[in-house]
């Protein structure tokens, strides 16, 4: 498939589970990957390279300006542009309130939020150059669960999607589509260590009764960063096998 021919694409988390699951498909429909992550990206990028697409991987803590603007320099470097950001990385430490601390808290809406706000404001404006622009945003179904000790990933992930609707007003003009998806727990390394109870409970809710992989979560992305989206913005998809229905 060639539906992101010499598009250039910018994923977070790209090191491992949804992120790396996502660059291969989007190299294997053509696109030119940069991989950004704080951890290893070397199996991704191998990955990547195998597809037949060129990629870079860049270190990058999403919470960081300075590590932003330098992931593009980076891409422009190597690539000249950039078409596609998908601000898939995450983390989700579970914490009660009374023992959710202040720096937790803190840290949590850094990466989740402030970590897409800061993506955008960096390469929307290079997006902008060409009129032409896809983002995606990882919300989650978590907040429409009755699970305790994420309150502060959920209201990450709420700020997520009010990001989105905001961000796609003021991008439309630029040829730029905003959208969010809202993924259902995932069978990847960082949920393998959440309690068996946890899980099956979320999934237990699902018209779908079985977990998400990867490549579950990635359709619809593929679809987001593609022409046939040019259309749709401001939008949040559940991609979470039938728990919240809208």
């Amino acid at each position: 498939m060639s539906t992101h021919d010499n598009r250039v694409a910018i994923v977070t988390g790209a090191a491992r589970g949804i992120g790396q699951e996502l660059a291969v498909q989007l190299a294997e429909r053509g696109a030119k990957l940069a991989l950004l992550d704080m951890g290893d990206c070397s199996e991704t990028l191998a990955a990547v390279t195998a597809a037949g697409s060129e990629a870079i991987a860049v270190q990058c803590d999403v919470s960081s300006e300075a590590d932003w603007i330098s992931a593009r320099e980076a891409v422009l470097g190597r690539f000249g542009r950039a078409d596609i950001l998908v601000n898939n990385a995450g983390i989700f430490p579970f914490a009660n309130i009374d023992d959710l601390t202040p720096e937790v808290f803190r840290r949590v809406l850094n990466v989740n939020l402030e970590g897409a706000y800061l993506g955008v404001r960096t390469f929307a404006p290079v997006m902008a150059e060409n009129g032409w622009g896809r983002i995606v945003n990882f919300a989650s179904n978590s907040i429409a669960t009755n699970l305790a000790g994420l309150s502060h990933y959920m209201a990450s992930k709420m700020g997520v999607i009010g990001l989105t609707r905001g961000l796609a007003n003021d991008l439309a003009d630029r040829g730029i589509t905003v959208n969010a998806i809202a993924p259902a727990i995932t069978r990847t390394p960082g949920t393998s260590v959440m309690p068996s109870e946890i899980t099956d409970a979320v999934w237990g809710q699902q018209a779908i009764k079985r977990f998400a992989d990867p490549a579950d979560i990635v359709g619809p992305v593929l679809f987001l960063t593609s022409d046939d989206a040019g259309f749709m913005t401001g939008q949040t998809i559940s991609v979470d096998g039938g728990m919240m229905k809208l």
